[in-house]
């Protein structure tokens, strides 16, 4: 999206390039990437990370609002409440289609966000990789808010840890080694100090919680949270000795309810040029005349999971849950990553925190995803060249 970066990359890239920079991904992490990287960073210009800017800035400013807990109260599922939430969420991340407005001039459109941690390691790390197999200028950047690499980590240290020995703070998963987020969980650990530690192994002593590591039994004080309620569900044999929603004594970095505050369920509390009108299904008294220029999303789920395309009128009648469901105004992605065959679509992720004390959360990084099927996710994406996930560089 950036003319001369652009040009000066493709000119350098070669897929034997391409596969030289995996193959070093493959050395520093042995066997931890189980997700396609795509071919490219994203270059994206002034013009477009400052709309991004000013759309996640209109995003937070119905966070703030002093009645957003009790307009999102219905958000969290009885039997998924946990104890002792905070007052703001820590985490922010946003996602946009990169799109053209009337005047031609790219804009993004707001398609999902979550109050939960992403891929705040990797995409930290991600840029260097590519910066030793390709030519990066240095009039771009993957950091928004802090300097460079060394002051990223500096501050996602000072963050999660607080001021507790990285031993007693994990990050808390299910079966982090199957998980294909699990690069992140390696890199966490390596520039953190932090572990990973499954949901399975954690001992419960009152109000207390303890795992254990080289024969030691190692107090838990902070909890790193990466589980979603809904992997939980697809584990049903699973019977941990300590369970989400019981009231123990340790600080959540990233508390669980967040996750279902700031979710598809606060899309209709959203409005502004940059957020495509959304609505709850149960509230339509009539559906939108032109139903085919909308997408059907269930409230509770993640990854793309049951979002549907296509549908008719009688099929949302025929639901018997429809206050699990909204509507969305679909958006027109504009293919604008030029690769050696063609354009390729894109998605913006911006990733915020919001350390407890601080009086409005901060803008870190980004992550990007490019597309060339009719979706985003990788099922959509199978069998595709430069599609992935990648790193946004911006404009300085």
């Amino acid at each position: 999206m950036i003319p001369e970066p652009r040009h000066a990359y493709n000119a350098a890239f070669s897929s034997a390039r391409y596969q030289e920079m995996l193959a070093d991904i493959e050395r520093q992490l042995p066997g931890q990437l189980d997700f396609r990287v795509a071919e490219t960073p994203v270059f994206v210009p002034a013009g477009l990370r400052d709309k991004l800017i000013a759309a996640g800035e209109s995003i937070i400013q119905v966070i703030e609002l002093p009645d957003f807990k009790e307009l999102t109260e219905a958000a969290i599922p009885p039997h998924q409440r946990v104890p002792n939430e905070d007052a703001r969420p820590e985490f922010l991340t946003f996602d946009f289609a990169v799109c053209r407005d009337a005047n031609g001039e790219l804009e993004p459109q707001l398609i999902e966000m979550q109050g939960f941690p992403s891929l705040y390691a990797f995409q930290s790390w991600l840029p260097g990789v590519f910066a030793r197999h390709f030519p990066i200028p240095d009039s771009v950047t993957p950091f928004l808010g802090v300097a460079d690499f060394a002051a990223y980590q500096q501050r996602m240290r000072d963050f999660i840890l607080a001021d507790q020995p990285a031993e007693n703070v994990i990050l808390l998963e299910l079966f982090p080694e199957k998980q294909k987020t699990r690069v992140d969980f390696a890199l966490t650990h390596q520039l953190w100090g932090i572990e990973a530690v499954c949901l399975t192994r954690l001992r419960r002593r009152g109000r207390q919680l303890f795992y254990e590591k080289d024969g030691r039994e190692i107090r838990i004080t902070r909890i790193y949270n990466r589980i979603i309620f809904d992997e939980l569900a697809r584990y049903p044999e699973v019977n941990p000795e300590f369970h989400l929603t019981e009231d123990v004594d340790v600080a959540w970095v990233g508390h669980p309810n967040w996750f279902f505050r700031i979710s598809k369920f606060t899309l209709p509390l959203l409005q502004g040029p940059f957020v495509p009108p959304s609505y709850f299904l149960h509230e339509l008294q009539e559906y939108p005349a032109d139903l085919e220029n909308y997408v059907l999303k269930p409230l509770f789920s993640f990854a793309g999971a049951g979002v549907r395309l296509h549908f008719t009128a009688a099929e949302l009648d025929a639901l018997p849950d429809k206050q699990h469901y909204l509507l969305q105004r679909k958006v027109t992605y504009e293919p604008v990553v030029q690769s050696p065959d063609g354009l390729v679509k894109c998605e913006i992720r911006l990733l915020y925190i919001w350390p407890v004390g601080e009086p409005r959360p901060q803008l870190l990084t980004g992550l990007s995803r490019l597309s060339r099927g009719e979706m985003i996710g990788v099922d959509f994406n199978k069998d595709k060249d430069w599609v992935g996930g990648t790193t946004p560089l911006f404009a300085r």
